[in-house]
């Protein structure tokens, strides 16, 4: 992590938006001065010369500074204050001109606003003698700093209440916030409690001409604040970590906008982060409007050279997304060749479900009966007072997207199939029904009565619950490829043991059939024949769509149960493939520390990338093992599904709501930012302080923030 006298640090945090004492601090500290990595060849009347820099280029010039990063010379007291007029060779871009340094060091030297500068970088923290002389002005040094405590106080509480607010998705704003007002909103609300338990705010709120902090400006500006403050804190975490990468899916809010949603996930030290970064108000969901939308926030969170960091991009199966020579993944990898595509698991493991279920006439056709069940009851509150009375239990709406509604549904009615029929019997039997309800009920109780649909209910109510428990795994945020591809290989051994009991399922079936349908059975045969194709299909495509490929066969390197098979003959072809993907690995070493893996028994429990990494870092293995543990830094800040985006699209709609549309997109972010980075909000210590700095900066007030 830089220094907070580099350049890098100096650019991030201006020195003007520092407090005084983090100004005294990098005053004392002085300019940062790091070796360069900077040649210069040049040719003069048929010579080649060869400059480099040394260290000396530093000496007599305590003004100069320089910068690891960009191997730049900058103007210590220039970067600082930037009077008008500051050369922007100084501050921004940096000198690297080796051949007329000095020429240049001695013009710089001269100039007015070099001058005037280093004057008041001289001057900065000191009192003129007349001032150390003034009783009167140390009395009102005192007085001025004791109003900034008290108003820094009053602030800190109104910031905790706009906190709270954000933190549970409360609307701040009330229909009146006049004194008189029986609906002032959430917030004045929760401010005059706090209030009535703080003496100095009420004081404040009573007496207050100047600033009293409750306007809807100050809360705008103060949770623009806010969102500056945690975003500043994600962008330092992930440049102190080695990898990044992002989720990114679209929605449409309650106002009819597209918002593109960013989340970004990284290792924090030992722990695996998911943040959401900021909504982004899109004019269209084109590829080109989504690339250049998600570049301009990648420019700002990766600058320079920090290009290499983004190793993966995760978004559903989209063609604008995934398309390969125009799709987002395409462009974004044209600026970011390491930012390797993912499709969301989660979504793939839907496409499967929906294509096991909707190519066979008969399993389609059953899913449809499924469904209109849950219908009959939800268009009448009649009918599912008799529902709750003799089943005590909703059947759960049918959806296309979230298969695990289906699940719900195949699990209700085969749990509580006898207690349906006697429910629509009742209906039947019921004189407050029309013939048409009647009707409807007779049907649904002659379909819970089919033996084929009981067949299929059957079938489903055994392979659903495997859906589910892959279904929720995909939904864990720890979750990393090399664990993935054992519960996918898990998945499809059961599976394939249902397919293989197909057989026994339906001679058990149809021995326990009761009497004679009215309506045409399938027979047994075709039955099998039908149970076989859905298992087959699911089987098939949940190995053409989840197997790894390209990038994603990194995983299998650190497979624990083939580590013996690995022993016996190392995985050559995929190790090629991983540093081919990822170039920034040693591959002999890497090569030589996988092989001391397969053979030590220590290393054969661990489920997944994340349990191996944390036994490197809790037995400290970290510098026996650096090439792998580089490689499993890569695994696990690789997104498996983009469960994060969709959890970001739920708080969305429960922040701007039908009465509050109108909100703009700033507030919008700010809040969405409380809410479900809520936790990281909670430990910054320091969060208020930061956020009152902030504020005060923003422009000039009449209220008093800042100490002298």
């Amino acid at each position: 992590m830089a220094n907070e006298n580099s350049i890098v640090a100096i650019h991030r945090t201006p020195f003007n938006r520092r407090s005084d004492v983090d100004k005294k601090k990098l005053k004392e500290m002085g300019p940062d001065r790091p070796d360069l990595k900077l040649e210069q060849i040049s040719t003069d009347r048929g010579r080649t010369y060869k400059r480099s820099f040394s260290s000396s280029l530093y000496a007599n010039r305590s003004w100069l500074a320089g910068c690891a990063v960009s191997n730049a010379f900058f103007c210590f007291p220039c970067l600082l204050f930037q009077c008008t007029g500051t050369e922007i060779l100084w501050t921004t871009t940096g000198m690297r001109d080796l051949k007329h340094f000095t020429q240049k060091c001695k013009k710089h030297e001269s100039s007015l606003c070099h001058l005037t500068n280093s004057m008041k970088l001289s001057l900065f923290g000191r009192l003129s003698i007349a001032e150390q002389l003034d009783e009167g002005y140390r009395i009102g040094i005192r007085k001025h700093n004791e109003e900034v405590r008290k108003n820094r106080h009053i602030l800190s509480r109104i910031i905790d209440c706009i906190k709270f607010c954000g933190a549970f998705e409360l609307a701040l704003r009330g229909h009146d916030e006049s004194e008189s007002s029986d609906n002032p909103g959430i917030f004045r609300g929760l401010v005059d409690v706090v209030a009535s338990l703080d003496g100095a705010l009420k004081d404040h709120l009573d007496s207050a001409t100047v600033f009293k902090g409750t306007s809807k400006t100050v809360q705008n500006e103060l949770l623009d604040c806010m969102l500056a403050v945690v975003r500043e804190k994600i962008i330092s975490e992930i440049q102190s970590s080695d990898f990044l990468s992002i989720q990114a899916d679209e929605t449409t809010d309650i106002s009819t906008q597209t918002q593109l949603v960013l989340v970004l996930r990284y290792l924090n030290g030992a722990n695996l982060e998911e943040r959401f970064f900021e909504f982004i108000p899109l004019q269209s969901a084109t590829a080109a409007t989504i690339a250049m939308a998600l570049k301009e926030r990648l420019a700002a969170i990766l600058p320079g050279e920090q290009k290499v960091k983004l190793i993966c991009q995760a978004y559903d199966g989209a063609s604008v997304m995934r398309g390969t020579s125009s799709g987002v993944q395409k462009r974004i990898q044209d600026d970011y060749p390491t930012a390797h595509y993912i499709h969301c698991y989660a979504h793939q493991l839907n496409l499967i479900m929906q294509q096991a279920t909707s190519h066979i006439v008969k399993v389609k056709n059953f899913f449809s009966d499924l469904g209109g069940l849950a219908a009959f009851f939800s268009r009448s509150p009649k009918r599912t007072v008799v529902l709750d009375k003799t089943v005590a239990r909703r059947l759960p709406t049918a959806s296309n997207v979230r298969w695990n509604f289906h699940s719900r549904a195949v699990n209700t009615v085969f749990e509580h199939r006898d207690d349906l029929i006697d429910c629509f019997e009742r209906i039947r039997a019921s004189d407050g029904f029309d013939d048409k309800t009647s009707h409807e009920a007779g049907g649904h109780i002659r379909l819970l009565e089919d033996p084929d649909f009981n067949f299929f209910l059957k079938l489903f109510h055994r392979i659903m619950p495997h859906v589910d428990i892959l279904y929720a795994k995909l939904q864990n945020r720890n979750i990393d490829s090399v664990y993935i591809n054992r519960c996918i290989q898990q998945f499809q051994e059961d599976i394939q043991k249902i397919r293989d009991s197909v057989h026994a399922m339906v001679v058990e079936h149809r021995s326990g059939s009761e009497q004679p349908r009215k309506r045409r059975a399938i027979d047994q045969d075709e039955l099998k024949r039908i149970a076989t194709e859905v298992c087959d299909t699911i089987l098939g495509h949940t190995k053409e769509r989840f197997a790894f490929k390209d990038h994603l066969i990194s995983a299998t390197l650190l497979d624990s149960p083939q580590f013996d098979h690995y022993l016996a003959a190392f995985p050559e072809v995929a190790l090629a493939t991983t540093l081919k993907a990822y170039p920034v690995l040693d591959g002999s070493r890497l090569k030589t520390e996988l092989t001391l893996i397969y053979g030590s028994e220590e290393f054969r429990t661990c489920r997944g990338a994340v349990d191996l990494y944390q036994l490197f870092k809790d037995n400290n293995l970290s510098e026996v093992f650096s090439e792998t543990e580089t490689l499993l830094k890569i695994i696990i800040t690789t997104p498996m599904a983009t469960a994060e985006a969709e959890r970001c699209f739920s708080t969305l709609k429960r922040v701007k709501t039908f009465l509050r549309n109108t909100m703009t997109q700033d507030r919008l972010n700010a809040l969405a930012m409380l809410s479900m980075e809520k936790r990281l909000v909670t430990d910054m210590i320091d969060f208020n302080q930061k956020v009152i700095e902030r504020f005060a900066s923003l422009k000039e007030r009449r209220a008093k923030f800042l100490y002298k």
